[in-house]
């Protein structure tokens, strides 16, 4: 488990990119999965865990974009 201590998207997509498969914290925000390269929404998802997985997934798709 990865813990970050601010949410920048761009490094947790970079850290998501390379291991497709574990788990993060991001302090402020909560723990989430992830799961062939994109995050996965927790059970009981705020509208803060909403925002950071589309902005995560978002960037994540950029990277592969940016690669192939």
């Amino acid at each position: 488990m990865r813990l970050f201590k601010r949410y920048t998207p761009s490094m947790i997509a970079k850290h998501i990119s390379r291991l497709f498969k574990g788990r993060i914290y991001i302090y402020g925000v909560g723990k989430f999965e992830f799961d062939n390269g994109k995050l996965i929404l927790p059970a009981r998802a705020d509208n803060r865990h909403f925002q950071a997985v589309k902005e995560v997934n978002s960037e994540v798709k950029k990277l592969r974009c940016a690669y192939a």
